[in-house]
């Protein structure tokens, strides 16, 4: 397994911007897909974007075109920029990685990962 480790959660009014990392102890380009999955209080999680080795990304339909996920591949960072938060927005976020499917695709459901962080806090106020 991949050891995960998230940062740069916090408080933001609604409208704001925050930059979560996640710093992974390997990464491969060919073989591994990485993404971030949002859990609110008393829901389950839920994928909010993905990233392939190619730079093929994956967004969950109510963050697209407000968070940004990029990955250096490098320093093994994984970034998600989001922007113009809302109240819904907030809740744990869990950094995953995991391996590509047969077909070499990399989905948006948290089952198909097999790493995780400890997560970091999004606090959101109206």
């Amino acid at each position: 397994q991949v050891q995960l480790v998230e940062s740069g959660g916090g408080s933001v009014q609604a409208g704001g911007s925050l930059t979560l990392s996640c710093a992974a102890s390997r990464y491969s380009a060919s073989t591994d897909c990485m993404g971030w999955f949002h859990q609110a209080p008393g829901k389950e999680r839920e994928g909010v974007a993905i990233i392939g080795g190619i730079g093929s990304t994956v967004y969950a339909p109510s963050v697209k075109g407000r968070f940004t996920i990029s990955l250096d591949n490098t320093k093994k960072t994984l970034s998600l920029q989001m922007n113009s938060l809302k109240p819904e927005d907030a809740g744990m976020y869990y950094c995953a990685a995991g391996v590509r499917s047969s077909a070499g695709f990399c989905y948006l459901l948290s089952r198909t990962y097999n790493s995780w962080g400890q997560g970091t806090q999004v606090t959101v106020s109206s």
